[in-house]
Protein backbone atom coordinates (compact mmCIF):
# COMPACT_ATOMS: atom_id res chain seq x y z
CA UNK A 1 0.00 0.00 0.00
CA UNK A 2 1.24 3.48 -0.86
CA UNK A 3 0.36 6.85 0.61
CA UNK A 4 -0.90 9.78 -1.43
CA UNK A 5 -0.32 13.28 -0.16
CA UNK A 6 -2.64 15.94 -1.58
CA UNK A 7 -1.99 19.67 -1.25
CA UNK A 8 -3.90 22.67 -2.56
CA UNK A 9 -2.16 25.49 -4.45
CA UNK A 10 -3.51 28.97 -5.27
CA UNK A 11 -2.52 28.76 -8.97
CA UNK A 12 -0.73 26.64 -11.59
CA UNK A 13 2.68 28.21 -10.94
CA UNK A 14 2.57 27.38 -7.24
CA UNK A 15 1.26 23.87 -8.00
CA UNK A 16 4.12 23.18 -10.36
CA UNK A 17 6.68 24.51 -7.88
CA UNK A 18 5.26 22.26 -5.14
CA UNK A 19 5.30 19.18 -7.39
CA UNK A 20 8.93 19.80 -8.33
CA UNK A 21 9.95 20.39 -4.71
CA UNK A 22 8.29 17.18 -3.52
CA UNK A 23 10.06 15.21 -6.27
CA UNK A 24 13.50 16.33 -5.09
CA UNK A 25 15.62 14.14 -2.76
CA UNK A 26 15.85 15.64 0.72
CA UNK A 27 17.58 14.84 4.00
CA UNK A 28 14.27 14.10 5.73
CA UNK A 29 13.75 11.04 3.51
CA UNK A 30 10.42 12.30 2.19
CA UNK A 31 11.23 12.14 -1.52
CA UNK A 32 8.09 11.28 -3.48
CA UNK A 33 8.00 8.36 -5.90
CA UNK A 34 5.81 10.35 -8.29
CA UNK A 35 4.13 13.75 -8.33
CA UNK A 36 1.50 15.48 -10.44
CA UNK A 37 -0.35 18.79 -10.47
CA UNK A 38 -3.78 19.38 -11.98
CA UNK A 39 -6.70 21.78 -12.00
CA UNK A 40 -9.89 20.78 -10.19
CA UNK A 41 -12.67 21.34 -12.76
CA UNK A 42 -15.27 21.66 -10.00
CA UNK A 43 -13.56 24.48 -8.11
CA UNK A 44 -11.02 25.89 -10.56
CA UNK A 45 -8.33 25.41 -7.89
CA UNK A 46 -5.08 23.52 -8.28
CA UNK A 47 -4.13 20.28 -6.53
CA UNK A 48 -0.78 18.55 -6.14
CA UNK A 49 -0.55 14.80 -5.54
CA UNK A 50 2.60 13.05 -4.33
CA UNK A 51 2.96 9.29 -3.78
CA UNK A 52 5.16 7.75 -1.07
CA UNK A 53 6.05 4.16 -0.05
CA UNK A 54 5.04 5.08 3.51
CA UNK A 55 3.38 8.07 5.14
CA UNK A 56 5.74 11.08 5.15
CA UNK A 57 6.25 13.41 8.09
CA UNK A 58 3.73 16.18 7.46
CA UNK A 59 5.82 18.67 9.41
CA UNK A 60 8.79 18.04 7.14
CA UNK A 61 6.58 18.16 4.05
CA UNK A 62 5.03 21.44 5.17
CA UNK A 63 8.52 22.92 5.61
CA UNK A 64 9.29 22.05 1.98
CA UNK A 65 6.12 23.34 0.31
CA UNK A 66 4.67 25.82 2.82
CA UNK A 67 5.48 28.95 0.74
CA UNK A 68 3.32 27.69 -2.15
CA UNK A 69 0.31 26.30 -0.25
CA UNK A 70 -3.14 27.83 -0.55
CA UNK A 71 -3.70 30.05 2.48
CA UNK A 72 -5.02 28.18 5.52
CA UNK A 73 -4.88 24.80 3.73
CA UNK A 74 -3.17 21.70 5.12
CA UNK A 75 -1.82 18.73 3.11
CA UNK A 76 -3.80 15.52 3.59
CA UNK A 77 -2.76 11.85 3.46
CA UNK A 78 -4.65 8.89 1.99
CA UNK A 79 -3.77 5.21 1.54
CA UNK A 80 -3.81 4.13 -2.14
CA UNK A 81 -3.91 0.45 -3.22
CA UNK A 82 -0.66 -0.61 -4.92
CA UNK A 83 -2.41 -1.69 -8.09
CA UNK A 84 -3.96 1.73 -8.70
CA UNK A 85 -1.37 4.40 -7.91
CA UNK A 86 0.62 4.25 -11.16
CA UNK A 87 -2.48 4.57 -13.34
CA UNK A 88 -3.84 7.37 -11.18
CA UNK A 89 -0.60 9.37 -11.21
CA UNK A 90 -0.04 8.87 -14.95
CA UNK A 91 -3.57 9.89 -15.87
CA UNK A 92 -3.08 13.18 -14.00
CA UNK A 93 0.06 14.06 -16.01
CA UNK A 94 -0.84 16.42 -18.88
CA UNK A 95 1.26 16.77 -22.06
CA UNK A 96 4.26 19.08 -21.67
CA UNK A 97 5.47 21.45 -24.39
CA UNK A 98 9.15 22.45 -24.52
CA UNK A 99 10.11 24.29 -27.68
CA UNK A 100 8.66 22.29 -30.56
CA UNK A 101 8.59 19.11 -28.47
CA UNK A 102 5.35 17.82 -26.97
CA UNK A 103 5.86 15.02 -24.43
CA UNK A 104 2.78 13.02 -23.47
CA UNK A 105 1.72 9.78 -21.81
CA UNK A 106 -0.05 6.89 -23.47
CA UNK A 107 -3.39 8.16 -22.15
CA UNK A 108 -3.05 11.22 -24.43
CA UNK A 109 -1.91 9.32 -27.55
CA UNK A 110 -5.18 9.75 -29.46
CA UNK A 111 -5.50 13.40 -28.50
CA UNK A 112 -1.95 14.34 -29.52
CA UNK A 113 -1.86 12.28 -32.72
CA UNK A 114 1.20 11.75 -34.91
CA UNK A 115 3.60 14.69 -34.98
CA UNK A 116 7.32 14.79 -35.68
CA UNK A 117 8.11 16.38 -32.33
CA UNK A 118 5.56 14.48 -30.22
CA UNK A 119 7.18 11.92 -27.90
CA UNK A 120 5.32 9.37 -25.80
CA UNK A 121 6.81 8.70 -22.37
CA UNK A 122 4.89 7.27 -19.42
CA UNK A 123 5.96 7.78 -15.82
CA UNK A 124 7.86 4.70 -14.69
CA UNK A 125 11.07 3.48 -13.11
CA UNK A 126 13.37 5.97 -14.87
CA UNK A 127 13.61 9.75 -14.58
CA UNK A 128 12.47 11.84 -17.52
CA UNK A 129 8.82 12.54 -18.35
CA UNK A 130 9.38 16.29 -19.07
CA UNK A 131 7.38 17.31 -16.00
CA UNK A 132 10.56 18.45 -14.25
CA UNK A 133 12.18 21.79 -15.07
CA UNK A 134 15.56 20.16 -15.77
CA UNK A 135 14.15 17.91 -18.50
CA UNK A 136 12.15 20.78 -19.97
CA UNK A 137 15.27 22.92 -20.00
CA UNK A 138 17.22 20.28 -21.91
CA UNK A 139 14.42 19.75 -24.42
CA UNK A 140 14.16 23.49 -25.06
CA UNK A 141 17.96 23.71 -25.47
CA UNK A 142 17.93 20.83 -27.97
CA UNK A 143 15.17 22.57 -29.90
CA UNK A 144 17.10 25.84 -30.05
CA UNK A 145 20.34 24.10 -31.05
CA UNK A 146 18.53 22.17 -33.79
CA UNK A 147 17.79 25.49 -35.52
CA UNK A 148 21.47 26.49 -35.71
CA UNK A 149 23.58 23.30 -35.64
CA UNK A 150 23.77 19.83 -37.17
CA UNK A 151 25.73 17.49 -34.88
CA UNK A 152 26.72 14.18 -36.43
CA UNK A 153 27.31 12.41 -33.10
CA UNK A 154 25.24 12.88 -29.94
CA UNK A 155 25.53 11.37 -26.46
CA UNK A 156 22.71 11.41 -23.89
CA UNK A 157 24.72 10.77 -20.71
CA UNK A 158 22.59 9.54 -17.80
CA UNK A 159 19.67 8.96 -20.16
CA UNK A 160 17.02 7.80 -17.67
CA UNK A 161 13.85 7.25 -19.69
CA UNK A 162 15.69 7.97 -22.97
CA UNK A 163 13.58 11.07 -23.63
CA UNK A 164 16.48 13.36 -24.53
CA UNK A 165 18.02 10.79 -26.86
CA UNK A 166 14.66 10.36 -28.60
CA UNK A 167 14.29 14.15 -28.84
CA UNK A 168 17.77 14.34 -30.39
CA UNK A 169 16.81 11.71 -32.96
CA UNK A 170 13.80 13.85 -33.93
CA UNK A 171 15.85 17.05 -34.07
CA UNK A 172 18.73 15.50 -36.07
CA UNK A 173 17.46 12.50 -38.07
CA UNK A 174 20.89 11.83 -39.60
CA UNK A 175 22.91 11.95 -36.37
CA UNK A 176 24.46 8.91 -34.71
CA UNK A 177 23.10 8.84 -31.17
CA UNK A 178 24.10 6.86 -28.10
CA UNK A 179 22.33 6.91 -24.73
CA UNK A 180 23.86 5.60 -21.53
CA UNK A 181 22.93 5.21 -17.88
CA UNK A 182 24.57 3.65 -14.85
CA UNK A 183 21.24 1.97 -13.97
CA UNK A 184 20.47 -1.12 -16.06
CA UNK A 185 16.74 -0.77 -15.28
CA UNK A 186 16.78 2.75 -16.72
CA UNK A 187 18.45 1.44 -19.87
CA UNK A 188 15.73 -1.22 -20.21
CA UNK A 189 13.06 1.47 -19.81
CA UNK A 190 14.86 3.68 -22.33
CA UNK A 191 15.03 0.80 -24.83
CA UNK A 192 11.27 0.29 -24.54
CA UNK A 193 10.64 4.01 -25.03
CA UNK A 194 12.99 4.14 -28.02
CA UNK A 195 11.07 1.30 -29.65
CA UNK A 196 7.70 2.84 -28.77
CA UNK A 197 8.72 6.09 -30.45
CA UNK A 198 10.02 4.47 -33.61
CA UNK A 199 13.69 5.18 -32.94
CA UNK A 200 14.99 1.60 -32.73
CA UNK A 201 18.11 1.33 -34.84
CA UNK A 202 18.71 5.08 -34.52
CA UNK A 203 19.83 5.09 -30.88
CA UNK A 204 22.49 2.85 -29.35
CA UNK A 205 21.86 2.06 -25.65
CA UNK A 206 24.61 1.32 -23.15
CA UNK A 207 24.72 0.51 -19.43
CA UNK A 208 27.83 2.32 -18.24
CA UNK A 209 29.30 4.40 -15.43
CA UNK A 210 30.59 7.71 -16.70
CA UNK A 211 32.26 7.61 -20.11
CA UNK A 212 34.64 4.68 -19.71
CA UNK A 213 32.91 2.12 -21.91
CA UNK A 214 34.11 0.89 -25.32
CA UNK A 215 30.81 1.74 -27.02
CA UNK A 216 30.91 5.28 -25.66
CA UNK A 217 34.50 5.72 -26.79
CA UNK A 218 33.68 4.54 -30.33
CA UNK A 219 31.98 7.80 -31.31
CA UNK A 220 34.29 10.17 -29.45
CA UNK A 221 34.83 13.03 -29.76
CA UNK A 222 31.12 13.94 -29.79
CA UNK A 223 29.63 16.95 -31.51
CA UNK A 224 27.02 17.21 -28.73
CA UNK A 225 26.70 15.75 -25.24
CA UNK A 226 23.56 16.22 -23.14
CA UNK A 227 23.85 15.39 -19.43
CA UNK A 228 20.87 15.94 -17.13
CA UNK A 229 22.32 14.50 -13.92
CA UNK A 230 23.23 16.44 -10.75
CA UNK A 231 25.79 19.15 -10.02
CA UNK A 232 28.16 16.91 -8.03
CA UNK A 233 28.60 14.19 -10.67
CA UNK A 234 28.79 16.82 -13.42
CA UNK A 235 31.64 18.57 -11.63
CA UNK A 236 33.46 15.25 -11.32
CA UNK A 237 32.95 14.48 -15.02
CA UNK A 238 34.32 17.80 -16.30
CA UNK A 239 37.85 16.59 -17.20
CA UNK A 240 36.47 13.50 -18.92
CA UNK A 241 33.86 15.47 -20.84
CA UNK A 242 36.56 17.88 -21.97
CA UNK A 243 38.17 14.97 -23.81
CA UNK A 244 34.85 13.50 -24.99
CA UNK A 245 33.57 16.67 -26.73
CA UNK A 246 35.37 17.80 -29.89
CA UNK A 247 36.77 21.35 -30.08
CA UNK A 248 33.87 23.52 -31.19
CA UNK A 249 31.42 20.90 -29.92
CA UNK A 250 28.51 21.58 -27.59
CA UNK A 251 27.56 20.46 -24.11
CA UNK A 252 24.12 20.78 -22.48
CA UNK A 253 24.13 20.38 -18.69
CA UNK A 254 21.21 20.32 -16.28
CA UNK A 255 20.15 18.89 -12.92
CA UNK A 256 21.83 21.96 -11.41
CA UNK A 257 20.21 24.18 -8.79
CA UNK A 258 20.48 27.90 -9.48
CA UNK A 259 22.91 28.43 -6.61
CA UNK A 260 25.15 25.60 -7.91
CA UNK A 261 25.49 27.01 -11.43
CA UNK A 262 28.44 29.28 -10.62
CA UNK A 263 30.56 26.39 -9.30
CA UNK A 264 29.66 24.18 -12.27
CA UNK A 265 30.50 26.97 -14.73
CA UNK A 266 33.83 27.63 -13.03
CA UNK A 267 34.77 23.96 -13.19
CA UNK A 268 33.89 23.69 -16.88
CA UNK A 269 35.71 26.94 -17.71
CA UNK A 270 38.88 25.37 -16.31
CA UNK A 271 38.14 22.26 -18.40
CA UNK A 272 38.07 24.31 -21.61
CA UNK A 273 34.43 25.27 -22.07
CA UNK A 274 32.80 28.68 -22.45
CA UNK A 275 29.21 29.56 -21.65
CA UNK A 276 26.87 29.97 -24.61
CA UNK A 277 23.54 30.13 -22.77
CA UNK A 278 22.23 29.92 -19.21
CA UNK A 279 18.56 29.62 -18.28
CA UNK A 280 17.25 29.08 -14.74
CA UNK A 281 13.49 28.33 -14.70
CA UNK A 282 12.12 27.44 -11.25
CA UNK A 283 15.69 27.68 -9.83
CA UNK A 284 16.95 24.78 -12.02
CA UNK A 285 19.78 25.82 -14.33
CA UNK A 286 20.29 24.52 -17.86
CA UNK A 287 23.70 25.44 -19.31
CA UNK A 288 24.79 25.30 -22.95
CA UNK A 289 28.57 25.27 -23.26
CA UNK A 290 31.01 25.32 -26.20
CA UNK A 291 34.28 23.39 -26.16
CA UNK A 292 37.04 25.89 -26.89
Amino acid sequence: MLTRLRAVAPDSTAARAMAERLAEPDVDGSEALATSSFEDPATGGWHVDAYYPSAPDLTAVFARIGPWLEAESTPSLEIVPDENWVAISQAALPPVAAGRFLVHGGHDRDTVGRRRFAIEIDAGEAFGTAHHATTQGCLAAIDRLARISSPRTVLDLGCGSGLLAIASSRAWPDARIVASDIDSVAVEVAAANVALNGARGRIRLVTAKGLDHPRLRDLQPYDLVVANILAGPLIGLAPRLSRAVRPGGLLVLSGILGEQAREVLGTYALAGFRLVEKRVPHNWATLVLNRI
